[in-house]
């Protein structure tokens, strides 16, 4: 395959005084090249190289913050970090080295400014020991994305080699430091580098240097109503368009809100992360080319990473519905999915910062939310959907509809619904925005002399890769030139089929019968587990509106993996859960909860759990203050086919059940804004957040931290403020990647309505 050296950035500018860490204006970075390599660590299996510049950033031993310009490359299960592209000089060595393991999580701590830049930067640690930590960070979204798949792959290819009987030590503590502390000048290698992630409006060159880099991922053709996998109990109807641009009302019964909801949805010729970075950028000049009533935007507080609060000011000369000078805060609460898509929620507060305004009248913009979503059609330029929804008064709305007046015309409402018509002009205006940059470099490593393969490969290193992000910086910083040759490999075909998924889940979908054939042990006499001879400390419902209480609804609201899923990415209405959910416990606990089934109290420790061939215990860790535990219990009444899908799952490594273990949401009933936020788009829990398992006698416990993640804790945080108000279903499943496992089953489900937290109880 062609070779084509990754683009290298400018030296950055220094700014050390004796004894300090250099500092790193940061001007450019790229994300990871792709490339084919030979077996590493011994394994004989074939390895792929991610390589391309990233920051690595912290604290020095006296306390300076750094942020240096660092070229990293991963092959196999091996890391290495270098000053400048080894690939332009052969025989460089690295300033730091080592391998990745299963113990290691990344953990995205959304936007933040260092050096004047806006930068979204990441987590790396050790899942045993939190306190083995480092951060690092990348020039876009996209970019991230990418380097997380890198760190996955090698996660994976070490969990290969371990079970192939390759062993090193991965865990050596005298050689794992504190990333947040002092760090002696020690070069090395940390095991489980996992993702990083930089977003933000950065310098241009750094946007420019920026590289979406396509591996041949595969997508849900799904793209056309349906973007989720569960059913919305939206029905949109269209009712105009404006500029271009279709507008919707949502007829359904609005039974979690006091207004109506409108959205505005329009195709944009850019790629999702592109537009994210527009859509937060609080630059006039460059929010005056496409919003008509919020480009005049300033920054008051960041809440943290994922959360801001902004100030701004309209003079109505165009919407001339209002009288005099106006101005306004609201907050904006941003997420990105698994699947790259991004949800910005934006919601008028107060702010005692910003008071009302001499001679400026305070208004209040509506609640509204932003969604972006990549439209994969094959061949063509990056595009993408991007809706904005808004809550309005049902009088005014009303009257509109009734009238068909203007004033519609001026309103707060239709400049809002008007950014998309804005946001898709300003980038057909702007064609350099517009285009997925160049980054993916195919390369045949059979020569490559590169210090990686010849000191990693030969033998096994000890040292984690968060271990080498914990050694002191060097105080110097090199020059290196630019090399802008990069060549975008062929991108993947995707079959597109325009088919009804619904009609498809017919003939597709697997029977729970066939499903008890493949997972359980069927030839043996089943014991029932009956829900009323169980009580958990959460009741279970009476009846469909029943508050506070739980109960057990079938899979038919939601979409999972057909048979034909790896050639045509068919979901299809997914089927009755293979197992039983036979309690709901609802605990409040000071501190997290681990092991709840080992408790002496626990309904696992019972007498009638014990007859159970099998029960799976899901602990949701909830962090709050208090924090609260919501515990649901599965039961297989037959026992598991140790080589199942659901066998291999039971007894498999953690690595292989982070791999695997989905769960999708449903907000069934609840404010319209806490549905956007949730989704209903299937999660990857071992990726988004630290999970533990622990298997014993009859049961295996999945802890759930969802606290380990600053995205799940705004989430979470958003979903209490509003959770007895609302009833949410859950599926959890074991996702399905190989055609023998096809097509996925729901293992279990469960329907919280309205929980109080009030009722938790204390353990």
């Amino acid at each position: 395959m062609a070779a084509t050296a990754a683009a290298k950035p400018p030296a950055p500018p220094v700014a050390a005084g004796p004894g300090d860490v250099s500092e790193v204006e940061l001007s450019e970075a790229g994300s990871p090249d792709l490339g084919s390599g030979s077996g590493s660590g011994g394994s004989g299996r074939s390895a792929a190289e991610y390589s391309g510049w990233v920051y690595h950033i912290g604290v020095n031993s006296i306390g300076h913050e750094y942020c240096h310009l660092r070229f990293l490359v991963i092959r196999g299960r091996t890391v290495a970090m270098y000053k400048r592209d080894p690939h332009d000089t052969p025989g460089l060595e690295p300033i730091r080295k080592g391998a990745v393991g299963h113990t290691l999580m990344v953990e995205e701590l959304g936007r933040r400014r260092v050096n004047h830049g806006d930068v979204y930067v990441l987590r790396l640690y050790n899942r045993l020991d939190q306190t083995k930590k480092g951060e690092i960070a990348c020039a876009t979204p996209g970019e991230a994305r990418k380097w997380i798949e890198a760190f996955e792959q090698a996660k994976q290819q070490a969990d290969h080699d371990l079970m192939r009987g390759v062993t090193w030590n991965r865990l050596q503590n005298e050689n794992e430091i504190n990333l947040d502390g002092h760090r002696p000048r020690v070069r090395r290698y940390a095991q489980g580098l996992g993702k990083l992630v930089r977003i933000g409006k950065g310098p241009e060159m750094l946007l420019r240097k920026s590289s979406d880099l396509r591996s041949q991922e595969r997508v849900n053709t799904n793209f056309g109503g349906y973007t989720g996998d569960a059913f919305e109990a939206h029905e949109w109807r269209y009712v105009r368009t404006f500029n271009g641009i279709r507008i919707f009302e949502d007829i359904a019964n609005p039974k979690g809100g006091k207004g109506i909801l409108l959205k505005s949805v329009g195709v944009v010729g850019a790629n999702p992360d592109t537009v994210f970075e527009v859509v937060l950028n609080l630059d006039k000049h460059k929010r005056y080319e496409w919003d008509m009533l919020t480009a005049d935007l300033e920054l008051v507080e960041t809440i943290d990473g994922y959360c801001d609060v902004v100030y701004g000011t309209y003079e109505p000369k165009y919407l001339n519905w209002w009288k005099g000078k106006n101005d306004f805060v609201f907050s904006r609460q941003w997420f990105r999915g698994q699947d790259g898509a991004y949800t910005i929620l934006q919601s008028p507060i107060g702010h005692n910062k910003r008071p009302p305004k001499h001679g400026y009248k305070r208004t209040k913009i509506n609640p509204s939310t932003w969604e972006i979503r990549r439209l994969n059609i094959s061949g063509s330029s990056p595009k993408c959907v991007v809706t904005l929804m808004l809550e309005i008064s049902p009088s005014f709305w009303g009257r509109w509809k009734r009238t068909h007046s203007s004033n519609f015309d001026k309103s707060i409402p239709f400049a809002l619904l008007s950014q998309v018509a804005g946001l898709r002009e300003y980038f057909a205006a702007n064609p350099a925005l517009t285009s997925d940059l160049p980054s993916t470099v195919v390369k045949s490593k059979a020569s490559e002399p590169l210090i990686i393969q010849s000191e990693l490969e030969d033998s096994e290193p000890d040292d984690e890769f968060y271990d080498a992000l914990a050694r002191g910086e060097s105080f110097e910083d090199e020059d290196s030139d630019d090399d802008d040759g990069a060549t975008t490999p062929k991108a993947g075909k995707v079959k597109l089929k325009n088919v009804s998924w619904a009609l498809a889940g017919l003939a597709l979908k697997k029977t729970k019968a066939l499903v008890e054939t493949s997972e359980l042990v069927t030839n043996s006499s089943p014991v029932t587990a009956d829900p009323s001879h169980f009580h958990g400390t959460l009741r279970r419902a009476k009846s469909e509106n029943d508050p506070n209480s739980w109960s057990a609804p079938g899979g038919e609201k939601f979409m999972i993996r057909g048979k034909t899923y790896l050639t045509d990415y068919t979901k299809v209405v997914g089927g009755d859960p293979l197992l039983k959910l036979i309690a709901v416990d609802w605990f409040k606990v000071d501190e997290r909860f681990d092991s709840v089934a080992l408790h002496p109290k626990s309904l696992v420790q019972s007498e009638a759990a014990k007859k159970i061939p099998f029960i799976l215990v899901i602990n949701l860790q909830v962090p709050a203050k208090p924090n609260y535990n919501l515990v649901m219990y599965y039961a297989a009444e037959r026992p598991v086919n140790k080589d199942s899908l659901l066998g291999r799952f039971i007894d498999g490594t953690d690595a292989f059940r982070d791999a695997r273990f989905k769960l999708i949401p449903s907000i069934v009933e609840g404010y319209w804004m806490v549905k956007r936020a949730v989704g209903t788009k299937a999660c990857l829990l071992g990726k988004a957040v630290t999970c533990n398992y622990l298997r014993q006698d009859n049961f295996l416990e999945i802890d759930v931290d969802i606290g380990s993640s600053s995205v799940a804790r705004s989430i979470i945080g958003l979903v209490l403020g509003y959770v007895t108000s609302i009833v949410v279903d859950l599926a959890i499943l074991i996702e399905a990647k190989e055609e023998k496992e096809l097509p996925e089953y729901i293992l279990g489900t469960v329907r919280l309505n309205r929980v109080n937290p009030d009722s938790a109880v204390s353990i």
